[in-house]
């Protein structure tokens, strides 16, 4: 097909079906993308006739959904089309909760905005809502059906309800998007089980074991203890389909282009429900190639391009969160290399890790050095950093940076994972060790932040001391994530310092699944003693309220990834500095459980003015005899 005629053909059915409606901006967006988005799609997929219809259902979709956009959210398209780095403003902390844990479904949780505004949160990440099986569902991470919410929740009239009550409030709502796979209750996978090709095409479905047994040869386990291998036996149609995370969980076949066309569809359609943010599920795996780790594969980035072109073409104000854990080089990746859009935001990984192993070992050296080889982001895209989110940490930091601050890799991880098992001697924390790996010894963590700082050991213990420690460490960990540079997240339940819920084990279909620790049923009752000067709540939820208040004003505090590390002479005092238009904030922080010094030298160089006021206690900086002292645990806010 001859590429004009077909962009003709394509523009003359658009604007008939985009009559009476302002259809401007979308052939502006069309015509600037039209090449890219070619080039794109036929680099992933051959350029024969059956594609080239592919490619115009594509467009024509691409029409549809901007019609069926209201003009509210186009509104917001064109301001932030206009305002490209709107989302850089340290205006915006986030948090992300179960909308059932949090208050029974989503028109509980309308009742509930008021106190995230209370604490000052405006950017939200609702959990998987859509209609998952009733059963084993990895959290709502198996999807059933992509255009409904599931009936426990609510309905996607609430959805968009809540999306307006955001807009007015200047709130932003975040939804997840699972790419990877359904759940093998979705139709498409009903329909491959009844035996129709053009739905078994839609998964990655192998009559017998020569192609997976191939596969297998490269691939990793990601739930070796409850899921291990990479492929389920079909015994309805005698077939082996992918199942790289659980057996109820199929791996979609984005070789099929009509596979990412559905896609491409199912995203615009949660977009038009007013959705701000699309978490992005599981994208590094997107794209299986034999004798590879099918991880992080170049298909899999183009995968992502093409769905941004799109985005941008029908709804440009829709930013992309990557969900990637994956090595620091390669989370980089899914922000855009080379000038290529991809995803604006992705989640700091590496910084959680760091933060957590300089709690744990009470010193700066692998937080510093790890920081310091990070790579920096591609303007424009930022970070959401955090300290718990609804999964296990996972202690992927690379071997250099544990090397060069003078431990061994396999002890250092043995020693942090003892630690926060309480394992190890004098360990406050009362975590669990997640996917444990016989083999190789290696293991991720659970635990709610209260409980791996030691705050659940002092209440059980009745111990003061541990207790104030706790909660200073639980300040000195937010404090980290306000001031880094990036997106702040408070995960549900800190806020109140929320210890490990056990309840889980009493539901027979999340009891095998220890990370529901760290996902609280919250107690409203309870969270009242936030209001109770002296109370845990109180001290925690005030704590982390003045925090954000004050990162709101600073404008040094912006989302670029943009700080300077200053080096000191004190292993245990962490210190970066935060810049914007001659502006400075100083931050310093106390890893450790003891008081520690550090010389003045670090005002002096920074310029930051002897007599400067830590923005959060409103106290002078102390100097006495050319030091700054530093109580256990403490941190300073120099302006």
């Amino acid at each position: 097909m001859n590429n004009e005629i077909v962009l003709n053909e394509i523009v003359s059915d658009l604007t008939l079906k985009l009559q009476n409606k302002d259809s401007s901006y979308f052939f502006t967006r069309l015509g600037k993308a039209y090449h890219k988005i070619e080039k794109l799609f036929f680099s992933l997929y051959e350029k024969n006739y059956k594609n080239e219809l592919y490619f115009k259902e594509l467009l024509v979709s691409l029409g549809d959904l901007y019609s069926e956009r209201s003009d509210d959210l186009k509104k917001i398209d064109i301001l932030r089309e206009e305002d490209k780095n709107w989302f850089m403003s340290p205006n915006w902390v986030g948090t992300m909760l179960y909308v059932d844990r949090y208050n029974k479904n989503l028109k509980g949780f309308i009742k509930k905005i008021d106190y995230l505004e209370e604490l000052g949160v405006n950017y939200v990440h609702l959990m998987p809502l859509l209609s998952m099986p009733k059963g084993e569902n990895d959290g709502g991470y198996a999807v059933s059906d992509y255009r409904s919410v599931d009936k426990k929740f609510g309905s996607m009239e609430d959805i968009e309800n809540i999306s307006k009550i955001f807009r007015s409030k200047n709130m932003l709502l975040e939804l997840d998007l699972v790419l990877n796979h359904t759940s093998n209750e979705h139709e498409w996978a009903k329909k491959a089980l009844k035996g129709e090709k053009e739905y078994q095409d839609m998964y990655y479905m192998y009559d017998d074991r020569e192609i997976p047994n191939k596969f297998e040869e490269s691939l990793p386990e990601v739930f070796p203890e409850t899921a291990p291998g990479n492929f389920t036996y079909l015994p309805e149609i005698n077939k082996w389909v992918f199942t790289v995370f659980n057996t109820y969980q199929w791996d979609l076949n984005y070789t099929n282009p009509k596979v990412f066309i559905e896609m491409t569809k199912i995203l615009l359609n949660l977009a038009n429900k007013g959705i701000d943010i699309m978490r992005l599920d599981a994208v590094a795996f997107m794209w299986k190639k034999i004798g590879t780790s099918s991880q992080n594969l170049p298909e899999a980035h183009t995968i992502l391009q093409l769905l941004k072109t799109a985005t941008k073409i029908v709804a440009p104000g829709v930013l992309f969160k990557a969900e990637a854990i994956v090595q620091p080089e390669e989370i980089v990746k899914y922000l855009g290399v080379g000038g290529e859009e991809e995803c604006e935001i992705a989640y700091n990984a590496s910084f959680m890790v760091y933060l957590w192993d300089a709690m744990a070992t009470h010193n700066k050296k692998i937080l510093e050095n790890g920081l310091t080889h990070i790579a920096r982001l591609p303007k424009g895209t930022t970070w959401i950093n955090y300290i718990r989110c609804h999964d296990d940490i996972g202690l992927g930091y690379a071997d250099k940076d544990i090397i060069s601050s003078g431990y061994s890799p396999f002890d250092h991880k043995q020693f942090i994972i003892s630690y926060y098992v309480g394992e190890f001697k004098g360990s406050p924390a009362k975590g669990q060790r997640f996917m444990y790996n016989p083999k190789t010894k290696d293991s991720r963590i659970t635990g709610s932040t209260a409980s791996l700082l030691g705050l659940e050991k002092s209440l059980e213990d009745k111990n003061h001391s541990l207790q104030e420690k706790a909660l200073k460490k639980i300040l000195l960990m937010h404090s980290a994530i306000m001031t880094l540079g990036g997106i702040p997240l408070v995960y549900y339940g800190d806020e109140l310092a929320s210890i490990n819920d056990y309840s889980y084990l009493d539901d027979n279909d999340k009891k095998n699944d220890n990370r529901w620790l760290n996902r609280p049923i919250i107690n409203w009752k309870k969270s009242e003693n936030r209001h109770k000067e002296g109370t845990i709540e109180n001290k925690i939820f005030k704590g982390i309220q003045k925090m954000i208040s004050i990162r709101k004003e600073i404008k040094e505090f912006h989302n670029e990834n943009d700080f300077s590390i200053i080096t000191n002479e004190n292993d245990n005092v962490f210190s970066f500095l935060r810049e914007l238009d001659g502006e400075k904030t100083l931050i310093l922080m106390n890893m450790s459980e003891h008081t520690q010094y550090l010389n003045q030298y670090i005002i002096e160089k920074t310029g930051i003015p002897f007599d400067s006021v830590d923005l959060y206690t409103g106290n002078k900086l102390n100097i006495v005899n050319r030091e700054i002292k530093l109580s256990p645990f403490e941190f300073l806010w120099l302006k």
